[in-house]
């Protein structure tokens, strides 16, 4: 089994070092590479091809926001997971708009940190518990907009997409639905390009803001 490619991208070197030394005590998780700013990040996301980065937000040069911007444009497979210490909805929002794929504070515990990176590679959308009340908060409120991107979905890519809100992985979904995790992959493609969207933590987003999601 191949170990999980990790870089970090973080400003402070205690940090940085903290977060080696755990992580190198995984077996399945390998520190390919550290990143002092947001800019040297998409540097050497673009030279090392990690499958995960955990991103700090207040960083020189260019922060994590930019970064995970910048970085979804031009790669697609790998995930971002925010760690930081701010868990407001002025940090938290733009970060998964930016493309985020997980948004974790420092104060995490690190077997949970561990997780996450597992739970993030297999397709999970992970938050805090901390900020997920804030983050839904502000997602409930409706935004205006019209309803015909959601109505271009059949009614399969609609329960697909209910699921996906939720959290669930292609596995739980598949089995939920009694459908494969290649139907899965098939319908969250379809999803995305209809909605417009670069992936699956967006199209969650957009779910919950336009109120679709079904108990």
């Amino acid at each position: 089994m191949s170990k999980i490619k990790v870089l970090i991208a973080d400003d402070h070197h205690v940090v940085r070092r903290g977060l080696l030394f755990f992580l190198k005590t995984q077996k399945d998780i390998d520190i390919i590479g550290e990143a002092t700013n947001g800019k040297e990040a998409v540097k050497l996301v673009s030279e090392l091809n990690p499958d995960v980065v955990l991103m700090d937000l207040s960083m020189p040069e260019m922060d994590g926001v930019m970064a995970t911007k910048i970085i979804r444009e031009t790669n697609t497979t790998v995930k971002i997971i925010i760690l930081t210490s701010y868990g407001d909805q002025d940090h938290v929002i733009p970060a998964l708009r930016a493309g985020a794929s997980g948004y974790q504070l420092k104060d995490i515990e690190p077997d949970d940190l561990v997780q996450t990176i597992r739970d993030v590679l297999q397709g999970q959308s992970k938050l805090h518990p901390k900020v997920t009340s804030h983050v839904m908060a502000h997602l409930s409120t409706p935004v205006i907009q019209p309803q015909t991107k959601l109505d271009d979905l059949t009614k399969r890519e609609k329960e697909v997409l209910n699921e996906l809100a939720k959290g669930k992985s292609n596995k739980e979904i598949a089995s939920a639905l009694f459908i494969t995790e290649k139907t899965v992959k098939t319908h969250i493609s379809n999803i995305l390009s209809k909605l417009q969207l670069s992936d699956r933590t967006q199209a969650a987003i957009y779910a919950v803001k336009n109120g679709y999601v079904e108990s």
